[in-house]
C-alpha cells in the first residue's frame, strides 16, 4: 500500500505575471483561477482589513517559494 501524494501545481510566486511579488499570480495558478479574479480579491480585502491583508500578504511573499 502506498502512500504516495503528488502535487501537480505546488504552491509558488509567479515571477512571469507578478504586479508586486507574483503572491496573486502563484495562489491564482495553483488553484486555477484567473489571476485578475485573485487580485480584486485581495484589493477588496486590503479595503475591508488592511492590516490582516497587508500582514497577510507580506508573510506570503516572504514564505513563499520561487517558481523556477
Amino acid at each position: 500500500m502506498s502512500n504516495s501524494y503528488r502535487v501537480e501545481r505546488p504552491l509558488a510566486k509567479d515571477l512571469v505575471h507578478k504586479k508586486v511579488s507574483g503572491v496573486c499570480g502563484g495562489i491564482a495558478r495553483h488553484f486555477e483561477l484567473p489571476r485578475l479574479l485573485v487580485r480584486a480579491v485581495v484589493v477588496i480585502a486590503g479595503l475591508m482589513m488592511p492590516m490582516v491583508t497587508v500582514v497577510a500578504y507580506i508573510v506570503a511573499a516572504l514564505l513563499m517559494p520561487n517558481r523556477h
